[in-house]
């Protein structure tokens, strides 16, 4: 029996069962979000923008947003206008060779971006030309990816979603994660690795979590 308020005699909702389920929805919103689900909205994200349903700077917002969620509430707003995830399986199977591991431009430029599989060992060399590695939307074969660059004379450029931890070692490696700056930040313990090991001569192998901004069109 639903309890009657004594100063105006309408019945609160608390006692029906329209009122519990409200505040069951309620309770599952505030529900605090564990590393697991953010890592499932990471990848729903992640699989968007691979889609082209988002651009760079959403894509780069709410990966940011999922990483640092608290809430079932916080991590539903993120998928709000996005298609549902598909079902396991229901994907096709990819078909053919494993992913390359070696890539070399000889004044010339090597440019990998959007979905790919990247191997567990991925070596790059450039002479005299550029490279340009977005990891963003990529596949990565294992929990730990090592990557070998090599820039004589030329820039390379390895762009790493958020959701990665990255570990650099080599000579002419510049580092430009801005999230090292930002205390709200967090990562899980399983995030993927990966680790950058460059060699640069009269050149630079960069690591970067934000693309360059592009330059307005004149008129």
């Amino acid at each position: 029996m639903a309890v009657t308020d004594g100063d105006f005699g309408m019945p609160e909702v608390h006692g029906t069962p329209e009122g519990q389920a409200a505040e069951n929805v309620a309770g599952g919103a505030a529900t605090r979000a564990s590393d697991r689900e953010r890592d499932a909205v990471v990848q729903r994200v992640q699989d968007a923008f691979a889609e082209g349903r988002l651009d760079d700077v959403e894509f780069d917002e709410r990966t940011r947003a999922a990483l640092t969620a608290r809430t079932h509430a916080d991590l539903d707003a993120l998928l709000a206008d996005l298609p549902a995830a598909a079902a396991p399986g229901s994907a096709p199977a990819v078909q053919g060779r494993g992913p390359g591991r070696l890539a070399v431009a000889l004044k010339s430029s090597v440019r990998r971006a959007g979905r790919w599989r990247v191997p567990e060992r991925y070596t790059t060399v450039v002479y005299k030309g550029g490279g340009w590695l977005d990891l963003r939307a990529a596949e990565l074969s294992g929990p730990v990816t090592t990557f070998l660059a090599v820039a004589y004379k030329s820039r390379v450029t390895i762009l790493v979603p958020p959701s990665v931890r990255v570990e650099m070692t080599g000579f002419g490696v510049t580092q430009d994660l801005q999230d090292e700056e930002d205390p709200g930040y967090r990562l899980p313990a399983d995030a993927p690795v990966i680790h950058v090991r460059g060699i640069a001569y009269k050149g630079t192998v960069e690591i970067a979590t934000r693309p360059p901004e592009r330059a307005a069109l004149s008129r």
